[in-house]
């Protein structure tokens, strides 16, 4: 791999490894070090830069607590796959995905006109054993797999959804065009270990946990519209959030 080139200034107030930090995460930011990428060995960078280890160790350490490097044993220090990064806001991850300048595809798994599933239709404020519209997603960055979307609908919402509309565009998008419009929705953010089937459509190992995420979501007279189960890769979603001081 490429030496990247990294000036330490030693009269500086800024403390070394914040340097270096910088320095690497400009690189990766700036695309000359891209995901995947394998990066410069930790004994390599502090001989050639004349730091010493702990300094390298512990600016690294700073882009793996960022989300920017990944540790891998077996495989070494690589930059990591490239984050989508949810606002706290109500968006669609197909939403989501163009904002970032991403290319979302999306794969449908299944889609039911009748299927009984008693959680969602006590979020949607139905009977339990009321048939709903549900489908399964699998969403792609890319050409990279990204998330597993879980959505129950009413009958009288989902039934106007096609199998070319839903590979096509975001949820929320479709129903939008139908005039119902979510405004407002209540989510839970979870972790937990992917399935086996879940590890081969998203591609990851046993020991990559997976970030969760269950909505309801209303539309603005507080009606039900929508539940959604989802799961995505930890190493490539996050969530933000801005909070204040009470």
């Amino acid at each position: 791999m490429a030496a990247l080139p990294v000036r330490i200034d030693r009269t500086s107030p800024v403390p070394l490894y914040h340097q270096l930090a910088e320095q690497l995460e400009a690189a990766i930011s700036g695309g000359v070090l891209k995901p995947g990428d394998a990066f410069e060995n930790e004994v390599a960078l502090a001989d050639r830069l004349t730091l010493s280890r702990p300094t390298v160790r512990r600016a690294i350490a700073e882009l793996v607590n960022q989300g920017l490097l990944v540790r891998r044993r077996g495989v070494g220090t690589t930059v990591a796959n490239r984050m989508v990064h949810r606002r706290v806001e109500l968006t669609s991850l197909y939403d989501d995905l163009v904002r970032e300048g991403r290319t979302p595809r999306t794969e449908l798994l299944s889609l039911q006109s009748d299927a009984i599933h008693e959680p969602a239709a006590l979020a949607l404020d139905l009977p339990a054993d009321t048939p709903l519209v549900a489908m399964v997603r699998l969403r792609y960055a890319g050409d990279a797999p990204l998330a597993i979307l879980r959505n129950w609908l009413p009958a009288s919402i989902g039934a106007g959804l096609t199998p070319e509309g839903l590979c096509a565009d975001g949820l929320y998008a479709l129903l939008r065009e139908q005039g119902i419009r979510p405004t407002v929705a209540r989510q839970r953010i979870g972790a937990r270990n992917a399935t086996a089937a879940e590890r081969r459509l998203l591609h990851t190992s046993k020991a990559e946990p997976l970030l969760t995420m269950t909505r309801s979501a209303y539309d603005s007279d507080g009606k039900p519209v929508e539940y959604g189960n989802h799961c995505y890769r930890a190493d490539q979603y996050a969530v933000d959030v801005m909070v204040s001081e009470r």
